[in-house]
């Protein structure tokens, strides 16, 4: 992957955008919840825990559908521990190789590449 504009790099690349915006969005749940808990604990009025009870029932609901959703595509691997080991390290690597790209390349001429209008 020595040019990040080829066109050829972008190959698989929504899927692997969905699957981190999902595992963001789980990790961005959880936090809510242990954030819904805390509030519970330090609430003083009845109403008010309530409103907060109700919150995180439903971020709790959509928590369950989040990991649903990412088990069914098989983003996440709750059950397996091998499997997720695996998926966590293709990840990781992932990672590396995007921040090993080189984004300013020397030769940025791009003519050719995609089909343009006569001049």
């Amino acid at each position: 992957m020595n040019d990040y504009l080829d066109p050829i790099n972008a190959v698989g690349m929504p899927e692997k955008i969905d699957s981190a915006i999902a595992v963001d969005l789980l990790i961005t749940i959880k936090e809510a919840i242990r954030n819904y808990s805390v509030a519970l604990t330090e609430a003083a009025s009845p109403e008010v825990r309530t409103t907060i009870r109700n919150q995180m029932e439903a971020a709790l609901d959509f928590q369950t559908e989040i990991t649903e959703l990412m088990v069914n595509k098989k983003w996440f691997h709750p059950y397996d521990v091998a499997e997720q080991q695996m998926l966590d390290l293709k990840a990781a690597q992932t990672a590396v190789d995007i921040a090993g790209l080189q984004l300013f390349p020397e030769n940025n001429n791009r003519k050719g590449l995609f089909p343009t209008p006569p001049e």
